[in-house]
């Protein structure tokens, strides 16, 4: 049986030393970090979302960023310096734009997030994982009648079995998700779409449980605290690297899955392979529930306010919040005048949920120019990628990995 190894502990190494662990390969999963998905799939949105995994490449959006541009709070913002992975990113965006595959590619992507949706389940009933899941779907709101208006508009193409799309009048959204009952709620939603068949759960407890599954019962190895310095192939053997500080050793394997984010893009740099993945940066904040008040005035259903681009999730005694993208480079400090927004928006459409106590986050997507994951293997044959899920990590990976480890079966 192939010896496989997955570079990067994070939602799509996880996922794919699962999916390839149950047909019984031997799997090693290594990570530079101390603990599995500590990096970007620390704290996300926490969404298992088909209806926000409508791809970004449309002119509306072109149009959208160029007027957000040099506005610090707005949902995307770009920073200027010169970098040329960057301008190779947003160049490719561009074309995908122009090329009109915005359509196929939301098509293909939803039908992605309901495969993985159905998976994680699976795993959650059939190994007992615990990560805070709610099945209480999705709802978007909106403060806006334009935005609203085009949204529904997308009802005709983009509803299916499995992300059906329910049209809402304000009182139905209130009636939904009754915290939104507050005067400054109110007040604003112009109506709202609702997702049933959509969840939220805790990627972060859902990768640290599921490390334990894979070592315990199905003896994957897990070397944290472990860098990659080198790859190569030696006599049909895949060589790796492997260490810290001074101390490497080689180990060898027959296969190699590289899920190591953002920085997949450094390992196609040193393969010789065309790869056109850039981080882009998300923001959140964790809020503790840590009194009744809070609790009874946080919202259950997972949220989407679409206008502002911010999702929302319970993760059982807590409240995360989440949003923003900004090209920025790999860079995580964590800026003020990014996390403000969220902590108003909170106050705003749920002022009894206290924000005394709350731990801000930033993570960075490796998302490609089409928003579309990456899954194909290496020049160096027996050498795969898994990544460039953007901000749909979460979403997708479950589904994506079963596509490399079926690629990696059918090679024998």
């Amino acid at each position: 049986m192939k010896k496989i190894a997955i570079i990067g502990a994070g939602i799509a190494g996880i996922t794919t030393a699962y999916s390839l662990a149950k047909r019984g390969y031997p799997v090693t999963v290594i990570d530079s970090r101390r603990y599995p998905a500590m990096a970007t799939s620390y704290a996300n949105g926490g969404q298992l979302s088909a209806s926000n995994a409508e791809t970004w490449n449309t002119r509306k959006n072109i149009i959208s960023g160029i007027k957000w541009m040099f506005k610090a709070d707005a949902p995307l913002l770009f920073n200027p310096t010169p970098n040329v992975q960057k301008y190779k990113w947003m160049l490719g965006f561009l074309a995908e734009t122009l090329r009109g595959t915005h359509k196929d590619n939301t098509l293909h992507t939803i039908e992605l997030a309901k495969r993985a949706r159905d998976i994680y389940f699976k795993i959650a009933d059939e190994e007992n994982i615990e990560f805070s899941l709610l099945k209480k779907g999705i709802l978007r709101f909106y403060d806006s009648k334009k935005e609203f208006g085009e949204d529904v508009a997308k009802k005709s193409w983009i509803e299916q079995p499995g992300m059906e799309w329910d049209v809402l009048t304000p009182d139905e959204v209130v009636s939904l998700e009754p915290a939104l009952r507050t005067a400054n709620a109110k007040n604003k939603i112009v109506g709202g779409v609702y997702t049933k068949s959509d969840a939220s759960g805790d990627i972060h407890r859902f990768c640290m449980n599921l490390e334990k599954v894979l070592e315990s019962k199905y003896g994957v190895e897990i070397l944290t605290n472990t860098s990659v310095n080198d790859i190569s192939l030696e006599k049909e053997k895949i060589i790796l690297k492997c260490g810290e500080a001074n101390n490497f050793e080689n180990k060898e394997f027959d296969n190699v899955v590289i899920c190591a984010g953002v920085n997949t893009q450094e390992f196609a740099n040193k393969l010789g392979d065309a790869m056109n993945v850039y981080p882009v940066k998300g923001y959140s904040v964790t809020i503790d529930l840590k009194d009744d008040e809070s609790k009874l005035g946080a919202p259950m259903v997972s949220l989407i306010d679409q206008p502002v681009k911010i999702v929302a999730s319970r993760l059982d005694d807590k409240f995360r919040v989440a949003g923003t993208a900004e090209l920025a480079g790999i860079n995580t400090d964590i800026r003020q005048d990014r996390i403000r927004p969220l902590l108003k928006w909170v106050k705003e459409f749920f002022p009894e949920v206290s924000t005394e106590t709350y731990t801000p986050w930033a993570g960075l997507r490796p998302m490609t120019s089409n928003m579309m994951p990456l899954t194909h293997e290496s020049k160096m044959p027996g050498v795969f990628y898994h990544t460039g899920h953007g901000h749909l990590g979460w979403t997708l990976s479950a589904a994506t990995a079963e596509i490399v480890a079926e690629k990696i079966l059918s090679k024998g």
